[in-house]
């Protein structure tokens, strides 16, 4: 008579039950978080949670584990080689989650939903406004979220899904279309009395108004150490907005956008447009949201919208 045998199902034994542990993505976001910011407290404010919720996740962690992720002093927490292992696994986790966010983003049949954009205060001033207010009324189911910025978003990131920026050398990991040209001329105070048209040379003899270091327009100021006027200048500020301030103000004379200063009453045009000081104007976004229908929706009205005003934004000449 032969003899049964009863198959025994495959079930793990006590002891691995017992050490086998598991990461979630929670716990590897933890991970990056403190290694990125190098504390518990930067970790905390980049995850939007208490400096008390990273320091019980990272310990819960490390005592799954059984390993110490960061060696601990007072100038902050530094990542052991398992602290590093783990934290390069995480970049990778989170690289793929953007982009498979990015690849899924707003893929409507209509264009709807939200649009993060970047740009900065004087396109937002002197442009975009009254062109945002217009896309609003064509497409009332797409929301702009805009952040005014003089740094690029990084857009990778999502940070961004769009920037519209001034630029000669756009970044190359992302996409988009020129719109136009922007060109930019000497400017003053009408009150001041100065003839439009006088040379660079005469208007020297004038205090100027610079570009601070953060607008980072390496252009600009080549162009005032070629002309030597970086010894008239008696004013520097950051934003293009906060120059034409200053020109208001009669503080001197200073390069703006000819699309910034043209419809002011109180700012004259004295130079024509400087070729060399000219720049595009783009559209970006990443490669990712090329077939996203609402992202195509503000580029191509912004595209039709800009070059209907193409002859004001490159400036007028005085002749």
């Amino acid at each position: 008579m032969q003899k049964r045998t009863v198959k025994k199902s495959r079930q793990p034994s006590i002891s691995t039950q017992k050490t086998r542990s598991y990461l979630a993505w929670n716990d590897f976001e933890v991970i990056l978080a403190i290694a990125s910011e190098g504390s518990l407290s930067g970790a905390s404010r980049a995850l939007g949670v208490s400096h008390a919720t990273v320091f019980r996740r990272l310990g819960e962690v490390e005592q799954r584990l059984g390993v110490t992720l960061f060696e601990r002093s007072r100038t902050g927490y530094r990542p052991t080689l398992a602290g590093e292992e783990l934290a390069d696994t995480a970049r990778i986790m989170d690289e793929a989650a953007l982009a498979a966010e990015r690849k899924v983003a707003g893929r409507d049949l209509e264009p709807s939903g939200e649009i993060y954009t970047t740009t900065t205060d004087s396109l937002l001033m002197g442009l975009l406004a009254p062109l945002f207010t217009q896309f609003r009324y064509k497409y009332p189911a797409i929301v702009l979220d805009v952040a005014i910025s003089n740094q690029l978003f990084n857009l990778t990131r999502r940070e961004a899904d769009v920037a519209i920026r001034p630029s000669n050398l756009p970044p190359e990991n992302l996409i988009g279309r020129r719109l136009t040209t922007i060109g930019q001329a000497v400017y003053g105070h009408r009150s001041l009395g100065l003839t439009p048209g006088a040379s660079i040379e005469t208007l020297a003899s004038q205090p100027w108004i610079g570009a601070g270091p953060r607008l980072q327009d390496s252009a600009l100021d080549q162009w005032m150490e070629k002309n030597e006027l970086k010894a008239a200048c008696v004013y520097r500020v950051d934003t293009l907005v906060s120059i034409l301030s200053a020109i208001h103000a009669r503080m001197g004379l200073a390069v703006l956008p000819c699309y910034l200063a043209d419809e002011d009453p109180d700012i004259i045009q004295l130079s024509d447009p400087i070729p060399e000081l000219e720049y595009g104007l783009w559209f970006l976004m990443h490669p990712d949201l090329r077939g996203v229908v609402k992202i195509h929706a503000l580029k191509d009205f912004l595209t039709e919208a800009v070059q209907a005003q193409k002859q004001r934004l490159a400036g007028p000449l005085l002749r």
